[in-house]
């Protein structure tokens, strides 16, 4: 029977493989704070890649990085009733600013209960909307367009380590427009923005589509998506795009004067992307020996493990690894400089070779005395770690190995995405025409909504686009087998078949699928 490097296999257990792949790649671990987590080095180093990419595009897109209170009043919130409703239960609210000792026990001070309570940020329309409504006079002052990186806080209940966790890390994209045209534009290119970062740069495969109107951002007139899929065949909201119409507008006073002197109310966009998608990428590329790290966003792209003896031949071996390094670091790749790195742990190379293998370093190098004196390098590539189950390497000199470096991650980078591309065309069943069909394709969902069972893959359906109370039976329906309408893909076809909730006339193509 194969042996891997993780204790628990994809087929065996899903959720327990994830687990397994984020403690044993060392990326992250719960913390003392109930629903939060501790970020290590590993995984946030990709995250910090994750971060300067997607910025530097952000910053291109015509945006400016600002920053905004973590603390938002409630009486900012309450003004927008619908969003209020939509994250009620998830705000975490500072009722008291000092504590006192009685009695040698440290409790809340009665006379330090604020009057206006504050909301640890789950989102920053609100208090953004109030320095827009002061910066915003005239027409002249618009568009305005602002990004902050930040964290947030919703009170999860059930919480999973970068998936679902009570804080977490994002980028909130927020602008203000003349008009609706405008507005609805910037929304649509944030979408793009998405689509293309988690393609490019994080190697996954997504589906660009409108939310229905149940699974609206609160407060929005249309909510966008970008969905992956991942190995289980669930989908990940990987990024949202909302276009808020005047909505928040008007609710907080942001208005400008237009050109013929009257006053308007702004059109306003939002959009954000988050630490989640440290969790896409483990459950898009990785395998049972754990993480296979897309090379755009590995901290470590090459890592150089040098086979000690405890020999006088020892010094051969790392000073040629040193010339290794070296020469990697004058080499760039996704217009940046190779981030190479040699393990010179006092542990053994073994040991090392693995803790990198389920890291996910896309490019391993093991070099000994024989390397060391042929002037040769012995690696492997991580995405294609094995061959028949049989453990893969190649060696060849050094020269030669400096220059193939940029060409090579690029081509690990091209077979992550064409591997998860090919998962996702493959597994959208699209001959399902009724719900029966739906249902029995699907099967029963655990009760708490992990089903370890066959990975199942999403549908692509026609429907009627129902609103009220049609919409809500099926929705109660779709619970029931623990299926969410993901969203409306953009490209929809020039005709429809009919609706196989209602029996109808199509209007538009919709996925359905279990979702994380």
């Amino acid at each position: 029977m194969q042996k891997f490097a993780l204790k628990v296999t994809r087929t065996q257990n899903f959720p327990e493989w994830y687990q397994s792949v984020v403690r044993d790649a060392d990326m992250a671990e719960l913390s003392p704070v109930r629903g939060c987590m501790v970020i290590k080095p590993w995984g946030y180093g990709i995250w910090e890649l994750l971060q300067r990419q997607l910025d530097d595009r952000i910053k291109v897109f015509g945006f400016e990085n600002c920053y905004f209170p973590l603390f938002i009043p409630m009486s900012f919130i309450a003004k927008e009733a619908e969003h209020v409703e939509g994250f009620a239960k998830e705000m975490a609210v500072v009722t008291h600013h000092r504590l006192r000792n009685i009695d040698g026990k440290l409790e809340l001070d009665p006379d330090a209960r604020l009057g206006d309570p504050l909301i640890v940020r789950p989102t920053s329309e609100t208090i953004i909307g109030d320095s827009f409504q002061r910066w915003i006079q005239s027409y002249r002052d618009l568009p305005l367009r602002i990004n902050q990186w930040a964290n947030v806080v919703r009170w999860e209940m059930r919480t999973r380590l970068f998936l679902r966790t009570a804080e977490f890390l994002w980028q909130e994209g927020h602008s203000a427009h003349a008009d609706e045209a405008e507005a609805r534009e910037s929304t649509r290119d944030a979408l793009e923005l998405y689509r293309a970062f988690a393609e490019n740069v994080l190697a996954i495969p997504v589906v660009a589509g409108e939310k229905p109107e149940h699974e609206r951002f609160p407060g929005a007139d249309n909510t966008y998506s970008i969905e992956a899929m991942m190995q289980d065949g669930k989908a990940l909201q990987a990024g949202t795009a909302h276009y808020l119409g005047t909505n928040f507008a008007t609710a907080q006073n942001i208005k400008f004067q237009n050109k013929d002197g009257g006053d308007s109310y702004c059109h306003t966009s939002s959009w954000g992307l988050s630490t989640r998608m440290i969790g896409g990428i483990i459950m898009t590329h990785g395998d049972d020996d754990g993480l296979r790290c897309p090379p755009a966003v590995a901290p470590r792209q090459v890592v150089i493990v040098p086979i000690l003896r405890d020999k006088p031949e020892d010094a051969a071996v790392l000073t040629f690894c040193d010339e290794i390094l070296r020469g990697l670091r004058s080499e760039t790749c996704f217009g940046m400089p190779v981030r190479a790195f040699v393990d010179k742990k006092l542990t053994r190379s073994a040991d090392k070779h693995w803790n990198w293998v389920k890291r996910g370093a896309p490019i391993i190098c093991e070099i000994g005395p024989r390397d060391a004196a042929g002037h040769v390098v012995s690696f492997m590539r991580r995405d294609k770690l094995r061959d028949g189950g049989a453990m893969t390497s190649e060696t060849v000199s050094l020269a030669e190995f400096i220059a193939a470096v940029p060409s090579l991650l690029v081509d690990i980078q091209q077979a992550l995405f064409d591997e998860a591309k090919t998962r996702l065309h493959t597994n959208i069943r699209t001959d399902i025409d009724s719900f029966e069909a739906l249902k029995s394709y699907f099967g029963e969902a655990s009760d708490d909504g992990d089903d370890s069972s066959e990975a199942k893959g999403w549908v692509r359906c026609s429907w009627s686009k129902p609103t009220g109370d049609d919409l809500t039976k099926i929705v109660d329906l779709l619970k029931k087998l623990k299926l969410t309408i993901r969203n409306a893909p953009l490209d929809q076809p020039a005709s429809f078949k009919r609706c196989l909730f209602t029996g109808q006339a199509g209007v538009e193509e919709i996925i359905v699928a279990r979702a994380y």
